[in-house]
């Protein structure tokens, strides 16, 4: 009979051992999986949060287009200002502002015998570097010798000719930029900076800020062959 009791409280044991592992191996599971869960559900919270933002921006701006409209009778005039501000920013209309102008030119020292021409010259990645420099400054818009820059103009070689937009430019160069003039400026002449290796070599590389330049239109073509909007 002892030994009967003795097997019984064995097996009690060991069964309450196996309860009480489970008992806590599902305690932290249900720890676990909130802690996770709730991190899952913050960040989808955040980006939801983001995009609301946006569209309520989105939204907020669009009813002050609409009250323009209406206050005005005449919701041609909100089409208009959009159209014209499209055609600002893809460079289809004149603009003026604030801004630099950049003069290049080649080196007027005379050439010793020996000497290689081309390293007293302007080349098309001396201009490359330069349109860079005013964009990395905030540069709004540019210009090469009256060639307004769009996001799709090319500034290469052709022999011994420089082409932007296609067209052949020659020294000197004339570059137009609006934009926050200090900051142009001060990225054009940093130490070591683009003007510095101009001027190593001779080349002429000077930069002013002008309280109003004028930066004419693209006059170029404009065709999307192989492109369209996105649906």
């Amino acid at each position: 009979m002892k030994r009967g009791q003795i097997y019984i409280a064995v097996v009690l044991m060991f069964l309450g051992m196996m309860l009480a592992v489970q008992f806590r191996t599902t305690s932290r599971m249900e720890d676990n999986f909130p802690i996770s869960r709730a991190q899952e559900l913050t960040v989808r919270l955040k980006d939801v949060q983001e995009e609301r933002d946006a569209l309520l921006g989105q939204v907020k701006d669009l009813r002050t287009k609409l009250d323009k409209a209406g206050k005005s009778g005449n919701a041609g005039e909100a089409v208009r200002d959009e159209l014209q501000k499209a055609r600002m920013e893809a460079g289809l209309t004149a603009v003026q502002g604030a801004g630099v102008e950049v003069t290049l030119n080649d080196s007027p020292r005379e050439l010793q015998q020996g000497e290689d021409p081309n390293l007293y010259i302007l080349h098309e990645e001396d201009l490359l570097k330069v349109v860079n420099e005013l964009r990395a400054g905030g540069a709004e818009a540019i210009s090469i010798n009256e060639q307004r820059l769009l996001a799709t103009s090319e500034i290469r070689c052709a022999g011994n000719t420089i082409l932007v937009n296609t067209q052949k430019i020659v020294p000197p160069i004339n570059i137009l930029a609006t934009g926050n003039p200090d900051t142009m400026k001060s990225g054009l002449e940093i130490k070591g900076g683009i003007f510095e290796q101009l001027k190593f070599w001779g080349l002429i590389a000077e930069v002013e800020k002008r309280d109003k330049v004028i930066i004419p239109a693209y006059s170029g073509p404009l065709a999307f062959t192989h492109t369209k909007p996105a649906e």
